[in-house]
């Protein structure tokens, strides 16, 4: 009788054990899929507004060029200035990369490790 009560209760922890490496499972499915829903909707989204943002800012820099141009009576110098902008912009952004590094991983990281 004894044994058979063991047996219960050992074919009993079994059944558990398997319910719940079944449902820790599925918790870390569901977790991964929150995790990389939120990672590609967050880069469809800056995808988006990045080829929108440069679209504009490619009109904006044409138009400072040719405004440069007429006001210097060169065709080339305003295209010129606005060039070497862009180039010191690009050079300011890669010395200061390390800064710009540490909010972005900030910001991933609190989308992976969010406990719900």
């Amino acid at each position: 009788m004894a044994f058979e009560t063991l047996k219960k209760d050992l074919v009993d922890v079994d059944a558990d054990m398997r319910s719940y490496l079944e449902t820790s499972e599925e918790y870390y499915k569901l977790k991964l899929f929150k995790v990389l829903m939120a990672s590609v909707t967050t880069l469809a989204q800056s995808l988006i507004i990045g080829a929108v943002l440069f679209l504009a800012l490619s009109m904006i820099s044409l138009g400072i060029s040719l405004a440069l141009n007429e006001a210097m009576e060169s065709f080339y110098s305003g295209f010129l200035i606005v060039g070497a902008f862009y180039i010191v912009v690009a050079l300011i952004f890669y010395f200061f990369r390390r800064v710009l590094q540490r909010p972005l991983l900030q910001k991933f990281s609190k989308h992976y490790f969010d406990r719900p």
